[in-house]
C-alpha cells in the first residue's frame, strides 16, 4: 500500500542521491519519514534502470559539466557505469544551453514587435466600438421598457 506519491518520493530520493549526497539522517528529521523508509527509496532508486530513474535539475547540471572534458571513451564508460545513454547527455547540455540564452535572443524582432502593436490598436479600437454599440443597446432597451411601462399605466387607467 502506496503512501507516499511518486513525486513525494522523488523530491526526497534526489536529495539522497547525487550532486547533493545530503545525510539521510538530516532528509528524515526534514521530511518527517523514518530513515528506514528513505534508505528503502534510495536503494530502489539506484535499481531502477537509468530511463526510469529521476534525475534532478542539478544531477544533469553535474553529469554534463562532470563530462565535458572527458573523450568519447571515457564519457562512454561514464555513462554506463549511470546506467544513462550519451545522447540525453547531449539533450541535457543543449536544454542548458537554451535555458541560459540571453533575452534578447528570446525577443522578437522589431518588425513583430511592430505587427503585434498594430494588431493590439486594431483589437483595442474595436473592443471600444462593440462596448458602445452594446452601451447603446443597453440604453435603447431600457428606454423601450420604459416607454412600454408608460403606455401600458394609461391604459388601465
Amino acid at each position: 500500500m502506496a503512501r507516499y506519491g511518486k513525486s513525494f518520493k522523488n523530491k526526497y530520493v534526489a536529495r539522497l542521491l547525487s550532486p547533493l549526497n545530503e545525510a539521510v539522517e538530516v532528509v528524515a528529521r526534514d521530511a518527517c519519514i523514518g530513515v528506514a523508509t528513505l534508505e528503502r527509496w534510495r536503494d530502489e532508486s539506484l535499481l531502477l534502470p537509468a530511463a526510469e530513474q529521476s534525475w534532478s535539475g542539478a544531477a544533469r547540471l553535474d553529469a554534463v559539466l562532470t563530462t565535458a572534458a572527458m573523450d568519447e571513451t571515457s564519457k562512454n564508460g561514464w555513462c554506463r557505469t549511470k546506467g544513462i545513454f550519451p545522447k540525453d547527455l547531449l539533450a541535457w547540455r543543449e536544454s542548458a544551453v537554451k535555458s541560459l540564452a540571453a533575452p534578447q535572443d528570446a525577443r522578437a524582432s522589431p518588425q513583430q514587435a511592430k505587427q503585434d502593436r498594430l494588431r493590439i490598436k486594431e483589437l483595442e479600437r474595436e473592443l471600444l466600438r462593440k462596448d458602445r454599440a452594446l452601451a447603446e443597446c443597453a440604453a435603447l432597451l431600457v428606454l423601450s421598457k420604459k416607454v412600454g411601462a408608460i403606455f401600458n399605466q394609461g391604459e388601465d387607467e
